[in-house]
């Protein structure tokens, strides 16, 4: 199918939508006719449910995607969070053309293999030794295992609302409705889909976040060969650790000899070049990265003790045919070495500016609206009294009512995630923060307050 754009008139050549609501026709319609091949039109299920429908895109450029209607449309999506960089930055675009010209699978090493490997090491504080992989929902699976062959342990222990993957053994709990995840001192594992494996998760234990004393309480059981987190609760909301919390978690997992694992899938190369280990002064033993380590392609690492990753070549099996992918090492390079201490503190200034006048703007429109988290990534969210401290706050969010704003920002040339969550990019400049917020302004006041 071509990339011809449907009615109306398309976006200007300055990139704006000369001041008409943007419509999706040709976009839904495409959706319906994709569902002959692609079940549900789309190759992930979370790409399904947005409002009005998922969107067909033609091109990414900087802070912006262009769609088959002819919508040119900020973007706070970012991949789902990957582009760091914003979209098709032209160091990383001429990295990976350059060794598209010298080949694309070698089912061996490459010197930009061990120079991206050196420069995760450099920047990770946890980083001692890692491996390449392709997705998130690999390297968690990677991690579990050599905590197991360290520890010579079964059980891990996650926490509600943090999210680790897709598959069968870790899809718990992820978004437990409240009616099914039991109280808040003894949370019940709860599954994310059907057809998943009950067996699968008889070694998973769920805890609440953020609250240390049930941590210590089941650590000191002895039988946990790790615990998981996101040392920042990204997806699904931006909550941040609680005051000591972190630093407890690492001490009641060195006293009991639990291997402490961050997943930093969202977090790494995005809170900070060394991710949130490096924000929060915390590190872990083990930590897993994808997303922005490498701007849209698709990589993902795991990194950590020496002595740990070593087990790789002592009998634990890692393995993949797509690991260290030489055109993605060239970008994974290309976007480690963009990411200087002069970008974050860019993206610092305008993510801040842009929090702080979403929260004025929905203020003003009679909203009651919680905007937490960090310039890099941030949450919005509709009726809540205070800033959620774990899943179990966050759940009390008024969502329908999110989305309905959600909608109304795409109609005014604003994508942004149904799910709250805000990505910023070294692309998204003072000009883009202000029409932004311009567009805040109007669908605020066109999704009714009460």
């Amino acid at each position: 199918m071509s990339g011809s754009h449907g009615k109306g008139a398309a976006a200007d050549p300055r990139g704006h939508n000369s001041g008409r609501r943007c419509s999706f026709d040709v976009s839904a319609r495409r959706i319906a006719e994709n569902s002959r091949w692609l079940a549900g039109g789309v190759s992930s299920n979370f790409r399904l449910g947005m409002a009005p429908t998922p969107l067909v895109f033609e091109r990414g450029e900087g802070a912006c995607l262009f769609d088959v209607d002819g919508n040119r449309l900020i973007d706070y999506y970012l991949g789902m969070g990957p582009m760091i960089l914003g979209h098709n930055p032209e160091t990383v675009r001429r990295a990976a053309a350059a060794q598209l010209e010298r080949g694309i699978l070698y089912a061996g090493q490459t010197d930009l293999e061990a120079q991206a490997a050196r420069r995760v090491c450099e920047m990770v504080p946890c980083a001692e030794r890692m491996r390449f992989a392709s997705s998130g929902s690999e390297v968690v699976q990677a991690a579990f295992r050599l905590a197991r062959a360290a520890t010579g342990r079964t059980k891990i222990v996650k926490f509600e609302g943090h999210y680790h993957g897709w598959l069968d053994n870790v899809l718990w709990s992820t978004a437990p409705a409240p009616d099914l995840a039991g109280p808040e001192d003894a949370p019940r594992r709860v599954g994310g889909s059907k057809g998943q494996e009950e067996e699968a998760g008889q070694n998973i234990e769920v805890l609440s976040w953020n609250r240390l004393d049930l941590v210590e309480a089941r650590l000191a059981r002895g039988d946990v060969a790790g615990l998981i987190m996101e040392a920042a609760m990204c997806n699904s909301g931006a909550v941040p650790p609680a005051p000591g919390y972190l630093e407890g978690v690492r001490a009641a997992c060195s006293r009991h000899g639990t291997i402490l694992i961050f997943d930093e899938v969202i977090t790494g190369f995005r809170l900070a070049p060394g991710g949130a280990q490096q924000r929060f002064g915390v590190t872990p033993d083990i930590a897993t990265f994808a997303k922005a380590i490498a701007n849209g392609f698709p990589v993902a690492a795991i990194a950590g003790r020496g002595d740990l990753l070593d087990l790789f070549g002592k009998g634990v099996v890692h393995g993949g045919t797509f690991n260290a992918q030489p055109v993605a090492m060239a970008a994974t390079l290309a976007t480690l070495e963009a990411l200087t201490p002069e970008l974050f503190a860019a993206i610092e200034q305008r993510g801040r500016r842009l929090m702080d006048g979403i929260r004025d703007e929905l203020a003003a429109a009679g909203h009651k609206a919680v905007v937490t988290g960090w310039p890099q990534v941030f949450h919005v969210a509709f009726d809540l009294d205070a800033p959620a401290r774990n899943w179990r706050d966050l759940a009390r969010m008024n969502r329908a009512k999110y989305v309905r704003f959600c909608a109304a920002l795409l109609a005014n040339g604003v994508r942004a995630l149904e799910r709250g969550a805000w990505f910023m990019s070294a692309a998204h400049d003072d000009a883009i923060v202000d029409e932004t917020l311009e567009a805040v302004r109007r669908a605020a006041r066109e999704v009714p307050a009460a």
